[in-house]
């Protein structure tokens, strides 16, 4: 294995569920260190790598691009391995494979004077707390921001659809099932049901899934202690660009009196312009590689969505990777194409204006 692969495969095989990252965090600061980064972990958890451009030049304020990509992944053990040009394993496109293409094409790379480079790689990213995130938006000020999601080596994404979650609770006396009131179990089913057909109605003349708000029942849950019945639901709705948060809480909280709500886990969506100097840089970048250069929005979230709004500054998803295969059994990723990803944002970087090919290139 080259440089490049050792570091993925071993970022790969250091599992890091969610909120049990330490290790990962360890791993990815050490190698950073070893290529010329200042490293470590910070109170989050999360690893970010500093490489310095050094002072800016006749006094001039210092710039900075963050590149901030999660070190978390969901659970399932993958057991890994390199078949056919293909490495297997739970994160190698959600989203280490995108961690370690960052670290390997920053450290390729000379910052120029005045501008910092930074890496983080987040914890929490597949909670809902987005813990690491949420710690480094107040930590930086960067004046462009790419994040580590797969979007193929040769496509950019620009935005990200936003969230909302809640958990239904429902609650009523057993009854006998030939009686005459309704087991609450078919209630929170009429309830998941009015949410979907409200979708239906509000979606129909929104042709663009970016544009619509899409549910999902995530959990139904029924208990029965011999007196009472309970049902929980926990839904999600996928939603689009300024859409009015109150609005949906009163929707959902006025098809169910009876019940209690916890809302939680609210993301707005997020969207960028193609014509950023980040997107530019990369789609050059792209093309010169001789991929298609395609801009894509997702229907997902990512942490684009907590550092967007904070930082307000142009932003894109890239990395490496199907993201179809997110989350799966087979999730894989292309050394191809990993590779080809590494040479893009170097590229892209150079490109920018943010660094310099190395002296001895």
């Amino acid at each position: 294995m080259n440089d490049n692969v050792t570091l993925l495969h071993a970022l790969v095989s250091t599992p890091s569920v969610s909120r049990d990252e330490a290790a990962v965090a360890r791993l990815l600061v050490d190698n950073m260190c070893e290529l010329g980064f200042d490293a470590h972990v910070d109170e989050a958890g999360n690893a970010v790598g500093l490489m310095p451009g050094g002072p800016a030049p006749d006094g001039r304020a210092q710039r900075s691009i963050v590149l901030l990509g999660h070190i978390d992944t969901v659970p399932g053990l993958i057991p890994v391995r390199i078949e056919d040009g293909l490495l297997y394993g739970r994160g190698s496109v959600d989203a280490k494979g995108c961690m370690a293409t960052f670290t390997r094409a920053v450290a390729s790379v000379t910052p120029t004077p005045g501008v910092d480079i930074i890496v983080v790689g987040c914890v929490e990213e597949e909670s809902s707390t987005s813990k690491g995130a949420r710690f480094a938006k107040d930590c930086f000020r960067p004046e462009a921001c790419i994040i580590g999601e797969p979007s193929g080596w040769d496509a950019v994404t620009l935005g990200y659809k936003g969230c909302l979650r809640f958990k239904a609770t429902f609650k009523a006396a057993v009854g006998h099932s030939a009686g005459p009131i309704a087991p609450i179990a078919e209630t929170a089913a009429d309830l998941w049901q009015g949410f979907k057909s409200w979708c239906d109605e509000h979606n129909a003349e929104k042709p663009r899934l970016f544009d619509q708000v899409l549910p999902s029942l995530q959990e139904f849950v029924t208990t029965n202690d011999g007196l009472h019945e309970h049902v929980s639901l926990r839904v999600g709705f996928r939603l689009p660009m300024e859409f009015a948060l109150a609005d949906l809480e009163r929707i959902v909280a006025e098809r169910a009196p009876q019940c209690e709500f916890e809302f939680y886990g609210h993301e707005p969506a997020w969207d960028s312009k193609a014509t950023s100097p980040v997107a530019r840089s990369l789609r050059r970048a792209i093309l010169q590689a001789g991929g298609q250069a395609a801009f894509k929005k997702k229907t997902g979230t990512s942490d684009m969505n907590v550092v967007g709004p904070e930082w307000n500054c142009p932003i894109v998803a890239y990395g490496p990777g199907d993201s179809t295969l997110d989350h799966t059994p087979n999730e894989h990723l292309p050394l191809e194409d990993y590779e080809r990803a590494i040479l893009v944002l170097q590229s892209a970087l150079i490109g920018g204006g943010w660094a310099q090919p190395k002296a001895s290139e």
